[in-house]
Order: structure tokens, then sequence, then C-alpha cells
């Protein structure tokens, strides 16, 4: 080898670079705690809101003992369903490399390993059942373990039987309006169980429809199932839903039959407007097949956040009876 060549060899590596491989070398220990912190899915939290929906409907938000107690209760089922999201994801890590967006997702990208993501989501399902045995009552315990183990038992087998998946991932949103309302013991009303389930499977069907819609040239590589509905049945579906969603919430507020208790307005009854608009609304994205993250939909459009404020203000007078 000639003088040259040596020298060339010898020469030390520029700074910049030593310098980004050691930021990379001290990244790289997180990377795992990171990654299963994003297979938790931090923005699908908001969806755990629905644990004050049952006592918000039986006006019981007024005392500092409720709101520390639905505090609780939205932790555990947090935990509960980011569990269930580890668990998915770690079962579905090869499917979800084939989606255009799901690839990304740590376990799919090889960030987090499917064991560590299966592992974690075990022992945080297990942790939240026993904290709600000990923190809140027997029944809210019963209730979030039969959330996860539906939950797990649609990870590996129901997701894949027609009708039933949609009946799993509905029953999971009522499971979460019901839970506060189980927590505080507050009785459940039949409108609000009909207007809540019906509301979520309206929601869950337009996200399989947006899927469907997305994923029609792909042969349903990330999601068999799909290829079994049509889009026609989805739709079908969606509108039926919202429909019964849509009654059941117009039965309860013509149920008092006018003003109550003094109010200056029927503000039961002027809510359905608002409550039908928010449908209206959020059906133009199912119509338009990008309904599928919903969280998205609700969060991101303006319009639609206007009126489930002004939605909020009329139920919210409708139940203090001003």
């Amino acid at each position: 080898m000639s003088e040259r060549s040596t020298v060339l060899l010898e020469q030390p590596e520029p700074p910049e670079q030593r310098v980004g491989r050691a930021v990379s070398a001290r990244r790289r220990p997180l990377r795992v705690p990171l990654g299963l912190i994003r297979t938790a899915r931090p923005r699908q939290w908001i969806k755990n809101v629905l644990v004050a929906a049952a006592p918000a409907a039986a006006g019981e938000l007024d005392s500092r003992h409720t709101v520390v107690q639905l505090g609780v209760v939205f932790a555990l089922f947090t935990a509960a369903a980011s569990a269930v999201y580890l668990i998915n994801d770690a079962r579905d890590a090869e499917a979800d490399r084939a989606h255009p967006v799901k690839c990304t997702r740590p376990v799919a990208s090889g960030d987090v390993p499917a064991a560590v993501a299966c592992a974690a989501g075990v022992l945080l399902a297990v942790a939240a059942t026993a904290a709600a045995a000990v923190l809140c009552n027997t029944m809210t315990a019963a209730l979030l373990t039969a959330y996860v183990l539906m939950q797990i038992a649609y990870c590996v087998r129901l997701k894949h039987v027609l009708v039933v998946d949609l009946a799993i991932v509905t029953t999971g949103f009522l499971m979460r309006a019901m839970i506060g309302g189980v927590a505080l013991s507050i009785p459940l009303s039949r409108w609000f169980l009909i207007t809540a389930g019906f509301g979520a499977l309206f929601m869950v069907a337009a996200k399989r429809y947006s899927e469907a819609v997305e994923m029609a040239g792909s042969d349903g590589a990330t999601r068999a199932l799909l290829t079994s509905y049509t889009t026609g049945y989805l739709r079908f579906v969606w509108q039926l839903a919202a429909g019964v969603a849509v009654l059941g919430y117009c039965l309860w507020a013509l149920e008092s039959g006018g003003t109550a208790n003094g109010s200056l307005l029927p503000w039961r009854q002027l809510s359905m407007i608002a409550f039908i608009l928010a449908v209206l609304r959020y059906a133009v994205f199912a119509d338009r097949g990008t309904a599928g993250a919903p969280e998205d939909v609700v969060l991101r459009d303006r319009p639609l956040a206007v009126i489930g404020l002004a939605w909020l203000a009329m139920y919210a007078m409708a139940v203090a009876d001003l």
C-alpha cells in the first residue's frame, strides 16, 4: 500500500459525523419506550372522554368527588385501551407493513419488537383491571375486564367475522360511555344507551366505509374482511345507524313535552337541531369516504366543532333546567 493511501485511511472522522453518531447512540435506548408510547395511540385517548357522558347526561358533574372519580376512570380506561392497541399491533405487524400509512407504526417498522409490545400490553391490561377493583367498585372492574377480554378476542378472531366486528367495536364505544355512570352508581337511561350505541355504530360503519374506499385497489391486503363487505352495505349500515341515533335523541328530547321547571326556553327540544346538524356534518365526510380517522374529523373540522359547542351549551342548559 502506498504512503498516500495510508495517510488517507488514517484521516480522522469529521467532527459532525462523530457528533451525529453519538446522538444516534444516545437516542437508541429511548427508541423502544417512545415506540411503546406511540403504539398506545395518545391521539386516540380523546375517545375516552366519553367516560363522562353518563354523569354529564344525568347532570352529576357538580361535585369534586365526581370529577376526581371520573379522572380515575379516564386513566384506567385509557390504560386498558392502550393495552389493547399494544396487543393488536403486535399481532398485526405483518399486515400493517403492507398498509401505506400503518407501515410506519413502531411495531410494523421494527422500532418495537412484537414480543415487547405484547408483553407490555398484557401487563398494562392486568394493572388497569386490578386498579379498577381497588379504586372504583366491583362493577367498574367487571366492565373494564369485559372490555379488555372482548377487545383481545376481537384482535385474535372476531375482527374476521362479518357484522360481529362492527358490533364489537361499537360495544367498545358504548362501554366507554357507560363506565362513568357505573363507577358513580348512576342509573343509565334507555335513551342514553340507544343514542350512544347507534351513534357509535354510525361512526364505526363510516370508518369502515372510508377504509374500504381507500383500499379499493389493494385486494384487501391489510384488512381482509373489507373485501367481504361491499361499500353499498357499509353505507346502508352507517345511514341506518345515524337515523336510529337521531330518532333516539329526539324521543329523549321530546319526552318532557316542553319547558321544564320554569325554563325560559325548551332547551332539550332545541338541542335536537344542533345534534341533527352534527350528524349531517359528519355524514359529509362519511359520504366522501374520508372518515377513516374519526378523531381527525372531530378535532379538525371547525364547523363541526362550532355545532358541537352549540349542542353542548344547549344540552347543559337543558340538564340544569335554565
